[in-house]
């Protein structure tokens, strides 16, 4: 009884000083805001959308490419995503992963989420070409499909399974520029009452108007983290810029293939 409570105990000072470390690594320099923000908007994104940068060394990226590389490299890139959010991609899920990449998606749990992670880590592989169009998530998935939205679908599932509010993802291989631009907040938000436990359209794609709104362009580095959560996820569109569009702070961020190692929380 004694073991176990200390063991819980170290690990939520783990927990904390994995988090001090992340909050001192956190770069406002890899944001550039566009528009005219409301002050109160700008702070709740500043807290739900975060980058840390270096979040792995060359080394963990490298053992993190190596273990999956050789099943990514048996897929072909895609260029029809069910929901036309994605092209240019390929993608699987993991469970079990060596015992030195475990050790990298704890620290992931113990900087970007309070509770457990879900079991099954999204891996999103997008070509030199691929895009992620802009799309707000919903915490929804579709029974009629095995692939990933925002939650994992099981051979168990017998109704529609949520996750939590946040997402987390480590970049491999390349920088990228994501773009969030602000949707109409009360008709995207995915925990309304008025959401209908029949709609298919699990991630909604409204189009991104840039003129008279809002947005900020992030610099994703190479081997960074991003955290993403609660109005930064669902009040806005997110996308990843392909390379005609792909730049920050006015200087072209080439995007080569990119790999995602993502994370999502138990609802």
């Amino acid at each position: 009884m004694v073991i176990s409570y200390r063991g819980t105990l170290i690990r939520q000072i783990l927990r904390r000083c994995h988090r001090a470390v992340a909050a001192n690594k956190n770069s406002t320099s890899l944001t550039c805001f566009h528009g005219v923000w409301p002050p109160t908007e700008r702070r709740d994104f500043e807290q739900h959308m975060r980058i840390v940068p270096d979040f792995i060394s060359e080394a963990e990226e490298k053992q993190l490419h190596e273990e999956i590389e050789p099943y990514m490299s048996r897929l072909r890139y895609e260029f029809d995503h069910w929901d036309d959010a994605i092209h240019g991609f390929r993608e699987t899920e993991r469970k079990k992963w060596y015992p030195k990449n475990r050790e990298l998606l704890e620290r992931v749990r113990q900087v970007a989420f309070n509770g457990e992670i879900m079991p099954y880590v999204h891996i999103l592989d997008l070509a030199p070409d691929g895009v992620i169009k802009p799309h707000v998530d919903s915490t929804r998935v579709s029974l009629s499909s095995l692939e990933f939205n925002s939650c994992q679908i099981t051979d168990a599932c017998l109704l529609p399974q949520y996750c939590g509010n946040t997402i987390s993802g480590i970049s491999l291989l390349s920088d990228s520029v994501m773009r969030l631009v602000r949707a109409d907040a009360e008709k995207y938000q995915q925990n309304s009452s008025n959401a209908s436990t029949e709609d298919t359209s699990y991630r909604q794609q409204p189009e991104a108007l840039l003129e008279n709104n809002f947005y900020a362009d992030l610099l994703l580095p190479r081997r960074s983290l991003y955290i993403m959560s609660h109005t930064a996820r669902y009040n806005f569109t997110h996308e990843i810029l392909g390379n005609e569009h792909s730049q920050f702070l006015g200087n072209p961020v080439k995007k080569t293939r990119r790999i995602s190692i993502i994370c999502r929380n138990e609802p």
